[in-house]
């Protein structure tokens, strides 16, 4: 895939970027040379290549370290919902914004 000068004008465009010729044309060789990069990547074959969890598992077998999954603070649902116009069942209620 390959873009042109009209594509980057467009993108510029819809992103409402004002772009000298050399920034097009910068930009336009960037992109292009991204894609070029993209499809040597998928020219590769990877067939029975297991995925990894983390790029240093293809080296060494490592576990990764997690931290267990404990509350860290007090439940302040009521305090923080004393401000609120309407509460319900311990839920903000907000107006019906979609028909």
């Amino acid at each position: 895939m390959s873009l042109s000068a009209s594509d980057i004008a467009r993108i510029a465009s819809l992103a409402r970027l004002q772009l000298a010729s050399g920034e097009s044309e910068r930009m336009l060789s960037q992109i292009n040379g991204f894609f070029d990069l993209v499809e040597r990547m998928r020219s590769v074959d990877t067939t029975g290549v297991e995925p990894l969890a983390h790029p240093v598992a293809a080296l060494e077998d490592i576990t990764l370290r997690l931290r267990d999954d404990v509350v860290s603070e007090p439940n302040n649902r009521e305090a923080n919902q004393k401000s609120a116009p309407a509460v319900e069942a311990g839920l903000f209620l907000v107006p019906k914004v979609i028909e």
